[in-house]
C-alpha cells in the first residue's frame, strides 16, 4: 500500500496520541474534517491501521512483575494445540511462534513473583505436551516505542 504525505501526517499525529481530535488533526493539516475520516478509513481498510489502543499502566493496578517465557514441547504436540490452551490463561499478554530450541515465546504479567510462581506451575506446565520452561523476569523497561513511518 502507498500512502502519501498528508497519510504520514495523519498517521504520526496519532501514533503521538491517538485521542487527538479529527478537526485538529485537520487544521494542523488544512484539508477538512471529513477528508481525514476517508483518510483514516482507507488505511483501516487497506489494514495499515489495525487498532486503537488505550495502554494502562500495569504497576498502578498491581501487577509488578514481568516475565518471558521459553516454552519448550514434546515433538508430537503441534503448537496450534498448546497456544490454544495458551490463550485460556489471562495473565499471557504476548505469544510468539519462533525458531530456534524452543517454538514458543511468551509474555507473562504477574501480581509478583510468587504468583509468576503459581502461573507456571499450576497452568502453564500443566498443559499436556509441554516439556520444559525457561523464564526471564524483566527487571525494567526501557524501551516501549511504536513503528516509525
Amino acid at each position: 500500500m502507498k500512502i502519501d504525505g498528508i497519510d504520514k501526517k495523519i498517521i504520526i499525529s496519532l501514533l503521538k496520541d491517538a485521542r487527538t481530535p479529527i478537526l485538529s488533526i485537520a487544521r494542523e493539516i488544512g484539508i477538512s474534517g471529513a477528508a481525514i475520516h476517508q483518510r483514516l478509513r482507507k488505511l483501516e481498510k487497506a489494514k495499515l491501521i489495525s487498532g486503537y489502543n488505550l495502554m494502562l499502566n500495569p504497576i498502578t493496578l498491581g501487577f509488578t512483575t514481568t516475565a518471558f517465557v521459553s516454552v519448550y514441547l514434546d515433538a508430537s504436540v503441534a503448537v496450534t494445540t498448546i497456544v490454544k490452551r495458551l490463550k485460556e490463561i489471562p495473565e499471557i499478554l504476548e505469544c510468539h511462534y519462533t525458531t530456534g530450541n524452543f517454538p514458543i515465546f511468551i509474555k507473562v504479567l504477574c501480581v509478583d513473583n510468587e504468583d509468576l510462581i503459581q502461573v507456571l506451575d499450576l497452568k502453564i506446565k500443566s498443559i499436556s505436551g509441554v516439556s520444559k520452561l525457561e523464564t526471564f523476569i524483566s527487571l525494567k523497561e526501557h524501551i516501549n516505542r511504536k513503528i516509525k513511518i
